[in-house]
């Protein structure tokens, strides 16, 4: 490793404009470690979440309740056509001022829903928006026969979405899906803007404090994201390819 961060060290005396200084310097290689586990961590939680809201949401589309439905309707509305920057905005610098708090230390009163808890949520409502007009799409692709089939075995229509619905729709909703998921991972780069400490945050500071590393930097932000989505691409491509069942999606 020594040897490694000497060879860095030589570029950056020999090419100015190429300091990677993260790969020799400890405390800003901690903030490049750091920032890409606070992606991560921010890409899966609103993965998940905007996942769960997308069947919640597709759920409730379906409901008798016609208060239910233009409730869902209007959410989905609202998050589609509007940017997603100005939603993440909204909730951290408005509806964060209606927050409660409480104090650690008996002194500074702290918002019980910090920073990345905002920026969870907002990203996930958004992504949530499309998912449900996805996995909308994928119930209405299953035959009405297929549905009456369970009704007429006893299946309450709970248990109807829950084991015959939402696993035939889910195989016609994954290629779709996977676009919007990919969409979302690129879009948690927007959390730098309420000072969430993910890889782009912490690339900013690298680089505000040492400009000679801004391209080197900017390279390390391009590569990480791409691996990323590149996981979760493959990763979908092979669920996608073990739920397949002929008539049913690509």
């Amino acid at each position: 490793m020594e040897y490694l961060a000497d060879f860095f060290r030589h570029i950056a005396e020999e090419y100015p404009r190429w300091n990677f200084i993260w790969m020799y310097q400890p405390v800003q290689q901690g903030k490049i470690l750091s920032g890409i586990w606070m992606t991560i961590q921010l890409s899966v939680a609103c993965l998940l979440l905007s996942v769960v809201i997308g069947v919640l949401g597709a759920f409730a589309q379906g409901s008798r309740n016609v208060l239910l439905r233009n409730f869902v309707q209007g959410y989905i509305q609202f998050f589609r056509n509007t940017p997603p920057y100005v939603q993440l905005l909204f909730f951290y610098f408005a509806l964060g001022q209606f927050t409660p708090t409480y104090s650690p230390d008996g002194w500074l009163e702290m918002p019980i829903i910090s920073n990345v808890g905002w920026a969870i949520i907002s990203l996930s409502f958004f992504a949530g928006a499309f998912n449900v007009e996805i996995f909308r799409a994928g119930i209405e692709a299953v035959p009405e026969s297929t549905k009456e089939a369970s009704e007429s075995l006893g299946f309450t229509r709970g248990q109807t979405f829950r084991y015959v619905v939402l696993p035939l729709a889910a195989r016609v909703s994954l290629p779709a899906l996977n676009n919007n998921l990919v969409n979302l991972v690129k879009t948690t780069t927007q959390a730098f803007g309420i000072a969430v400490p993910e890889l782009l945050y912490q690339s900013v500071v690298i680089w505000n404090d040492y400009p000679s590393a801004l391209y080197p930097t900017m390279l390390l932000v391009f590569v990480v994201y791409i691996l990323l989505v590149g996981i979760l691409v493959s990763g979908m491509n092979k669920w996608e390819k073990s739920m397949r069942i002929p008539g049913y999606g690509a």
